[in-house]
Formats: structure tokens, C-alpha cells, sequence
């Protein structure tokens, strides 16, 4: 074997020039197996989560009906009330602040003698509710009752022109005045994309009502109140090695009194403190004035969503610091210990044992067992000395109760200038575990740079990728949407990050999902509507990186300028030492096929591989509902020749080859 390397390298210079010379072949890449140059994190390739465009409340949390507990800023917003015979009174919302820090407001119903249709109550859910044939929906509510009355609830899902297309008779078992908390289920016989919950009021007396209901029965892992099952299945399909997560700019907030606070996520539903979402009032143009957060998905359900996907967690937390783009609101210095603990105390309901405060929380709330939280965020694209200032102090906390606890740094909002250098120069000095680039960028940044990190250093600070897209027109606009010369540019760009995994160790797509009636930005990776879901062209590339993520980084050199652009092609090289596979990854972002030849140095015998290609001549096309895999990964098998490999690579397209090996001659 080592013969036929001397032979190799001695032959190769020859074997190039005759390639270049004779013109039967454009490219000639060198891939040498024997010597890896760095072993692939598993947290390579991830996906970042964050609740706009409608993707938590509306979106991948289950819930159908909006306004559940009449804790938006106005109590009936998203409820309409009918009366056949109006009387002062009937429906009245009542606020018990002092009793109910977390969830004041409920209604309170008296009617006398009503009969059917006399007082209803209708939701019209999250831009409607995608209800489906046969499937089973879940109603439930808190209510209290005094003895004396005599009321049941007429529920049922209705279409637009009111016809009933599931129903059921809920009567409150309990009357003793106290709260209680029941639930009734019913099927739907039809599928309506556009549905109401309707609740009728029949009989005589009082009535109070609080945290009303509705949840699919097909949620994922069939958890009651959960996820819908169809966007965690496409998050799970992503095979991602972590989930960032809430955010994004909710982390900071519009001031300090609008940020994410996990302790007021987690624990019974009906106690976690409603917020309005800062996209609420973010873009004057896609004004949500219903967008706010209920925290049914909060911390706990984040990290089981985490374990569930088979992805390592990382949170974000707000660092004392507001968006500097909003309010720029900072806490004082001497009010960041509350902030600090927040983070200490983070960790031990992630991994504490049962007998630790927070870790009896966890476990309260069925999860005994550790989530084995190693890394975490402090801040969101936060900036300026006054970032630094108290990274500090969080930084020295965090590590001397948890040394082991990586932690993640903002190097601000963009990828280069001076807010970028000050951070970047200042967070290496202190040897800080990942720093957190971002980069929103037109498509020809991302072909430009494909290069970014061959120049990095190698050793200290690794670089967090948590936050990039192509934008190929404005990104809050609907032609934002991706296509797919945006996603051939990432797929570039991504190939470049894939050749410095010494230095790039995690990375994740923004912004993740989008509803179709509820976006504020549109370069989303995965679009849905209140029945359907697709994956935007972008979503392929980070699919295909993903799952061809390898273990062990190789040393793939071209004939013609080394590893960059050349002739608009980009590679890059991954072993997978489990599966026994060498895995290839091309990009031809030109508008010809262009000739390939792949010399590959230091295995044995090779057979037949998988190769998958995605592909479009068409660089606007796009998928949709209608057409949800328009554009979409096509597989086939490739033929090797002994010891390479000739491959001619689609115009516009991103080819991944697994090829399996032996070692030896």
C-alpha cells in the first residue's frame, strides 16, 4: 500500500496535467482517506427553532383554540359572542390579579332558561382550524360551578356556512364552586381546513370558564396537549445533532420586560405567564396583532422535543440585555445575579438529580431522568462592551458550578464590520467555547465565501454557524420565499463549513417554520398551512448535509486552486468509519454538466454507491402545497472504477455519493 502511494503522488502531477491539457476532463479532485484531518462533531449540522411566523402557538403546538385563557391583550380577541336576545351581563370577563398572578382573566357565563342557540361562544382559531376526517379531537377546560346551576356545554367544530362536523355534550360533573378541571372528546366526519369551535350554553345559572381546549388526538408520540405530529416528523427527518432553542430575538424581547423567562414556561399549562410575541408588532406591513406566546410549548417540552429527535439541547437565555434594535434596555450590573441564577438553575432542571430543587421540578413533571444539558447560549445577537461586560460574569458563574458546560457567545448581528471584529477579536481572547456568527445574505455573499473559514484559526474558539440564509429578494417580503439558487448558494457555502469542521462545529438553518397566513419572514425552511406541510428547496440541501454528516473530515484538493471555486464547482470529503463509507459532496452551481474525476488515496476495494441528486435547471423554482416535492432529492446508484471515480455533475446541482470501502490494497 505504501508503494502505490509513492507511485500515486508520483504519477498524479502527471495525470493532472494530462487531464487539464487533453480537456477530456474539467476537474480532478484528490481525496486522501489515509490521514483525516479532524474528527465531525456530532452537533455538525442542527436546527434552530424559534416562535415566529405562527410556528409554536399555531403552529407545531398542537392547541386549535387561540385565546385559550382570555390573557390576550384583549380578553375576547380571537372569541365571538352570539345572543340571540342580548342581556347586559351574560358574558363578562373577570380578572383576579392578586389571586392569579400567572393566568388573572377567566368569563364568567350566566343565561337563564337558554336553550340551544340562545348564547354561543365561537373561536376561530389560528387562522381556522385544520380538522380532519375520523380523527378524534380532545375537548377540555377549567370551569367552576355552584350548586345551584344547571348548565351543560353543547361543543361542536363547525365549518364556515355552520354546518356541524363533530359534536359533543360536555356537563360539568362537579358543582361546589371551586375550580375543576374536564375533558370530553368527539370525531370529526369531515375534513375542513377552515373549522370553529362553537360552544352553546343551555340551561339556567352561572357559569366561569378558563383555559379552553381543543388538541387533535394524532399529536406526536400521541402525547396529550402535545406537538403536531407532522412538523416534529419533518425536524426528525433533519436528523439534526442539536436544537437551539427558544430563539432568536424573543430571547431578548422588545425590552426586558417582553423576554423569554423559562421558569415561567414550564409546570401545569394553566400556570405559565402568557406574553405578547415581539413579532406581534416587529414589521408595521405583517402586523399579527394575535401573535403571543402561551408557553404550552415552554422549556420542558423543548428539551423532550430534543430527546425525542435524538438531538443534544441548546438553550438560549437572555443575558440582561434587551434587543439592541428595539428598546436596547439593559439590566444594571448589579441586577445580574437573578439572570445568573436563571442560568445556574437552567442546569440543574436539565440534569440535576431528583433531590436537587429544579431537578424535583423536572421530575414533577414526569421526567426523572437527566437531559444531559452540555452546552448553552448567553445572549442573542447582543453586542458592544456592554455584552461583554456581562458575558463575563455569567461566563465565571456558569463554569465554576459546571465547568463542563460549553458555552455559546454572540458576535452580534453580522458577519463582518466593526461590531463583528470588536466581538469576535474580544471573545477569542478570552477563549470562549463557540462564537455565534450569523449571516443573512444574497446568494452571491454566500458563493463568495465559501472560503470563509479555510483561514480561521485552528485551534481555540470554534465557530457556532447558528443563524444563516440566502435572501433573494427581501426577506420579509412573500418573493423572499427560498428557491433554489438560494439553496444551491447555502449548499456552497455549507460545503465550505463541512471542509473546516475543525473550526465550524455546529450549524443551523433560521428562520425554521412558516404558516401560510401568518409569516413575518419568508425565506423559511419548511412551510404549513392548518392541514398540510412542505419542505422549501433549502430544507433538502440541510437534509442531505445532515444525514451524509460522516464522522471523520478528509482533505479533498482539486487540480485547479485547491478547494475553493473553481469553475463553480464546490466539494467536500467525510468518512463515516461506522457505516464504512466514504461520502462525497458536489455542487455544480454553473448552468452546464461539467466532468468530474475523483482520485481517491488510501482504501481498498470500492463498490457500487448511493448516489442522490438534487436538482433544477430552473434556479426560481420552488416547492408549494400543490407541489410540496416540485424540487426534491432523486436516488440512483453510481458506478467507481478502481481507485476513483468519474462523475458528471448536473448543471445546477448538488450531488452527494456514498460510496462503500475496504481498507487495505
Amino acid at each position: 500500500m505504501m508503494k502505490l502511494n509513492k507511485i500515486l503522488h508520483l504519477v498524479l502531477p502527471c495525470l493532472l496535467c494530462w487531464t487539464i491539457a487533453s480537456g477530456q476532463l474539467n476537474k480532478t479532485w484528490i481525496v486522501d482517506t489515509d490521514k483525516p484531518v479532524a474528527a465531525i462533531q456530532s452537533t455538525m449540522w442542527g436546527v434552530f427553532f424559534e416562535d415566529i411566523n405562527f410556528g409554536a402557538d399555531g403552529g407545531i403546538y398542537a392547541e386549535l383554540v387561540k385565546n385559550r385563557s382570555f390573557e390576550f391583550s384583549s380578553p375576547l380577541m380571537g372569541w365571538t359572542v352570539k345572543q340571540k336576545k342580548f342581556r347586559e351581563g351574560t358574558v363578562v370577563v373577570q380578572n383576579r390579579q392578586d389571586a392569579h398572578t400567572a393566568n388573572p382573566r377567566y368569563i364568567s357565563v350566566n343565561v337563564q332558561q337558554a336553550a340551544k342557540g340562545d348564547l354561543v361562544l365561537i373561536n376561530d382559531g389560528f387562522r381556522g382550524m385544520g380538522v380532519k376526517k375520523d380523527m378524534r379531537y380532545f375537548f377540555s377546560l377549567l370551569y367552576n360551578q355552584p350548586v345551584t346551576a344547571q348548565i351543560h356545554l353543547h361543543v361542536s367544530l363547525i365549518d364556515s356556512t355552520g354546518n356541524v362536523l363533530g359534536d359533543t355534550i360536555f356537563i360539568p360533573a362537579l358543582k361546589d364552586g371551586n375550580w375543576h378541571k374536564q375533558s370530553a372528546s368527539f370525531l370529526s366526519h369531515a375534513t375542513c381546513p377552515k373549522a370553529k369551535l362553537s360552544i352553546d350554553f343551555v340551561g339556567d345559572g352561572y357559569i366561569g370558564l378558563d383555559m379552553v381546549s381543543l388538541f387533535p388526538s394524532d399529536t406526536w408520540k400521541g402525547r396529550p396537549g402535545g406537538m403536531r405530529a407532522d412538523m416534529v416528523q419533518m425536524l426528525a427527518d433533519l436528523k439534526p445533532g442539536f436544537i437551539r432553542f427558544p430563539g432568536g430575538c424573543i430571547v431578548e424581547g422588545r425590552d426586558l420586560n417582553n423576554r423569554y423567562q423559562w421558569k415561567k414556561t414550564i409546570g401545569p399549562v394553566e400556570e405559565r405567564q402568557l406574553i405578547m410575541n415581539r413579532w406581534n408588532v416587529e414589521f408595521a406591513h405583517r402586523s399579527a396583532p394575535d401573535y403571543f406566546q402561551t408557553f404550552g410549548l415552554g422549556f420542558y417540552e423543548y428539551f423532550q422535543l430534543a430527546e425525542d429527535i435524538g438531538a443534544s439541547p441548546l438553550p438560549i437565555l437572555n443575558c440582561g440585555m434587551a434587543c439592541q434594535f428595539n428598546s436596547a434596555e439593559v439590566a444594571d450590573m448589579h441586577q445580574l445575579d437573578a439572570y445568573v441564577q436563571d442560568a445556574l438553575d437552567l442546569i440543574e432542571f436539565a440534569n440535576g438529580d431528583t433531590t436537587t430543587t429544579w431537578g424535583k421540578v423536572r421530575a414533577s413533571m414526569g421526567h426523572p431522568a437527566s437531559f444531559h444539558l452540555k452546552m448553552m447560549g448567553i445572549g442573542n445577537e447582543n453586542w458592544g462592551p456592554q455584552y461583554l461586560e456581562r458575558l463575563d460574569v455569567f461566563t465565571k458563574a456558569i463554569k465554576n458550578k459546571y465547568p463542563y458546560i460549553k458555552l455559546v457567545n454572540s458576535s452580534g448581528t453580522d458577519p463582518e464590520g466593526e461590531r463583528f471584529d470588536f466581538l469576535n477579536t474580544a471573545l477569542r481572547k478570552r477563549n470562549a467555547d463557540l462564537i455565534d456568527e450569523h449571516y443573512y445574505r444574497r446568494p452571491e455573499w454566500f458563493f463568495a465565501n465559501t472560503g470563509r473559514y479555510d483561514h480561521y484559526p485552528r485551534n481555540g474558539s470554534k465557530v457556532f454557524a447558528g443563524e444563516y440564509a440566502a435572501h433573494v429578494n427581501n426577506a420579509t417580503g412573500p418573493q423572499g420565499k427560498s428557491n433554489w439558487l438560494a439553496a444551491l448558494a447555502e449548499a456552497a457555502f455549507m460545503t465550505g463549513m463541512e471542509r473546516n469542521a475543525d473550526v465550524v462545529q455546529m450549524a443551523s438553518y433560521a428562520p425554521l417554520f412558516a404558516h401560510a397566513e401568518g409569516w413575518q419572514w419568508a425565506p423559511d425552511l419548511i412551510w404549513t398551512n392548518n392541514l398540510s406541510i412542505y419542505g422549501t428547496p433549502s430544507y433538502y440541501v440541510q437534509k442531505l448535509f445532515s444525514n451524509n454528516k460522516g464522522s471523520k473530515l478528509l482533505s479533498i484538493n482539486s487540480s485547479i486552486g485547491g478547494t475553493q471555486e473553481s469553475d463553480s464547482l464546490y466539494a467536500s470529503a467525510v468518512m463515516d468509519t461506522v457505516s464504512g463509507e466514504l461520502i462525497l459532496k458536489m455542487v455544480n452551481a454553473s448552468a452546464r454538466k461539467q466532468d468530474c474525476n475523483f482520485i481517491i488515496q488510501g482504501i481498498g476495494k470500492c463498490k457500487d454507491g448511493k448516489l442522490t441528486v438534487l436538482q433544477s435547471g430552473d434556479l426560481k423554482t420552488t416547492n408549494s402545497f400543490e407541489q410540496p416535492f416540485n424540487l426534491s432529492p432523486k436516488e440512483s446508484i453510481i458506478s467507481l472504477q478502481k481507485k476513483g471515480l468519474q462523475y458528471t455533475a448536473p448543471p445546477y446541482s448538488l450531488s452527494v455519493m456514498r460510496i462503500k470501502y475496504t481498507r487495505g490494497s
